[in-house]
């Protein structure tokens, strides 16, 4: 089965992505899946919830609230923050898929009626500018933009259309491409700040170790800084006072395995290792663990051990962490 042919920064594919069931783990008394099914499971592979995302989930729901009836000024706004590999990208589209469906649960769209475009999903070009950011804004929704167009007459189609279409929140990523020390970066970051004050919306950004980039120096610096809680999904550490955060994700994704021979605990004795091996990292985790399970799947040995494990070559990032520790 092939996947929609729209990207998720369309309103077609986000609306397909917001609305298919995420895959599930094996229920009690459900009959095997075969090993193609499996293997497309543990490709695709559950989200388990993070401290990040319950974090990010409470505050975008506080602010959608607080800026519900603001309409003068710009709302206040979320910027997630952290290393590569961090969460920050999942932690958002998991966010927004919640809102996605509370909102069209609390409000079905009537027969024949378009149906509501509640949540937004923007990615920052690679070297923005103004006019190649607002052409990002006006894909998702489709806004027909002509080379004829002024950025000032896109800019009002997309405030237009966002607004009529009752978009709540809207999520960019990549953010950390903008640089306002350019010309052409700080026409963008002043778009933005445009868009945040016109369109009636909670806007939450992600990057890469934003605070270290030019996004917070100057005079645009101070002022999204001014508007924008900072919250971080930084690498889970091994323990936190009496809890053990990392642990409990590797027990989550454990129980999510579909292997036949798998022994539970296998993997949580080895949280240590994972740690050392990930740097805490999640989404080096989460892609160790599903390409031990498809190699189990795809040898015979339906199980994943330390050997297992160590075979798997990561992420260039984790690797070079790992490295030092692995050569013993």
């Amino acid at each position: 089965m092939t996947g929609p042919s729209w990207p998720v920064t369309t309103w077609q594919g986000w609306q397909h992505f917001a609305t298919t069931p995420p895959p599930t783990p094996p229920q009690p008394g459900q009959a095997p899946r075969t090993p193609e099914e499996r293997l497309a499971y543990h490709s695709a592979f559950v989200t388990v919830r993070t401290p990040a995302i319950d974090t990010l989930a409470r505050h975008v729901r506080t602010l959608m609230i607080l800026g519900r009836h603001q309409s003068t000024t710009a709302r206040p706004s979320l910027i997630v923050t952290g290393p590569a590999a961090a969460g920050k990208t999942t932690a958002l589209l998991h966010v927004g898929r919640t809102c996605h469906l509370a909102h069209t649960h609390r409000n079905p769209t009537p027969p024949g009626h378009h149906p509501q475009v509640p949540v937004a999903y923007v990615l920052v070009p690679p070297g923005a500018t103004a006019k190649t950011l607002t052409a990002e804004f006006a894909r998702y929704l489709g806004i027909p933009v002509t080379t004829r167009m002024t950025q000032a007459q896109i800019t009002d189609a997309v405030c237009h259309t966002y607004n009529t279409a009752g978009v709540q929140l809207v999520l960019i990523d990549e953010i950390h491409r903008l640089n306002p020390r350019t010309t052409t970066g700080a026409q963008a970051a002043d778009l933005l700040k445009d868009l945040t004050e016109r369109i009636h919306a909670t806007f939450v950004y992600a990057g890469i170790d934003v605070t270290a980039t030019p996004l917070f120096s100057g005079v645009r610096g101070a002022q999204l800084a001014g508007r924008a809680t900072l919250i971080t999904c930084g690498p889970l550490p091994a323990r936190h006072g009496p809890t053990r955060p990392f642990t409990d994700v590797i027990i989550d994704l454990e129980n999510a395995l579909d292997l036949t021979a798998h022994r539970p605990g296998t993997l949580s004795r080895h949280a240590a290792y994972l740690h050392q091996r990930t740097a805490g990292r999640i989404g080096s985790l989460t892609r160790l663990i599903r390409q031990a399970a498809i190699t189990a799947i795809t040898d015979g040995t339906e199980k994943i051990t330390k050997a297992t494990l160590d075979a798997v070559q990561l992420d260039h990032l984790a690797e070079q962490q790992a490295r030092p520790a692995r050569r013993r």
